[in-house]
């Protein structure tokens, strides 16, 4: 799934369409489908965690969800994708001077005016790649139920938005966190800080995309995710994984940690 360093990115990428006029183009999917776009001008691109936002000068937002399966590219005059890529697109942006943009597989297709933005974004907690990241109150929330999970905390985005899966599990063993240890146990001022630290990097810095271990070798590239049953790249205790049906989802993700670096119990005794 996208988090929200890859939807940063992503609208970094987009931004190469900023100031063209949409020369034709439509919405295929959501409640707006069959809507023109043509006629606007694309303003600029902008994020909140895992929601894309693309502002037109009509004061109309075109609100995005990749989710699972979504994505964007964008071809050259001349060029287009596969047919079978055309066919599942939901949102086309054809540019006056001969780009397409396709976003395709989209489960979320939200035309909105600018000004009421809040309505498809306003329930989220604070972004931790905004600059004006309020630290405090992402503190707050996470804290406002102090016996959820550590890991349920983090992934409910109305805390705060941006940390995927990858993210909870990675943050949870660099803090020598048990992915069920109460969240109301923990340091939360310092977790959100480190969470925002690798956030940024993983988001601005070319070669750090998603590396938390600052490895680019194969199978390195992350403390646990991903290595079940293999030794932990710092204490060699096998990894553990797990499937579970988290509070904020209906579909099952995957946790990974390491007993020995991760113990449950809050005074940091090993896992047995």
């Amino acid at each position: 799934m996208p988090e929200g360093d890859s939807v940063f990115r992503l609208a970094a990428r987009l931004r190469a369409v900023d100031g063209a006029l949409v020369a034709r183009g439509e919405l295929r999917g959501g409640g707006a489908a069959g809507r023109s776009l043509a006629g606007r001008r694309v303003l600029e691109h902008a994020t909140h965690g895992k929601h894309l936002l693309t502002r037109f000068d009509d004061g109309t937002t075109l609100h995005t969800h990749m989710r699972m399966q979504g994505s964007w590219t964008t071809t050259r005059p001349g060029r287009r994708p596969p047919v079978e890529v055309v066919r599942r697109a939901r949102v086309r942006l054809g540019l006056e001077d001969g780009r397409t943009v396709w976003g395709v597989d989209l489960p979320v297709v939200d035309l909105v005016d600018t000004a009421d933005e809040h309505s498809v974004v306003g329930h989220l907690g604070p972004d931790l790649l905004h600059d004006d990241f309020d630290a405090a109150e992402a503190a707050r929330r996470l804290l406002a139920d102090p016996d959820a999970t550590v890991r349920t905390a983090l992934l409910d985005q109305r805390n705060v938005a941006g940390l995927g899966n990858l993210w909870v599990n990675e943050l949870g063993f660099v803090r020598g966190l048990h992915p069920d240890r109460p969240i109301g146990t923990v340091d939360v001022p310092g977790l959100v800080a480190s969470a925002r630290r690798m956030l940024v990097r993983s988001a601005t810095v070319p070669d750090a995309y998603q590396v938390t271990t600052g490895s680019l070798r194969r199978g390195e590239r992350h403390w646990v995710v991903g290595r079940a049953g293999r030794p932990c790249l710092r204490c060699g205790t096998s990894v553990v994984g797990r499937d579970a049906v988290e509070v904020v989802g209906s579909a099952p993700r995957r946790t990974w940690w390491c007993p020995r670096c991760q113990p449950r119990d809050a005074l940091g005794a090993p896992e047995h």
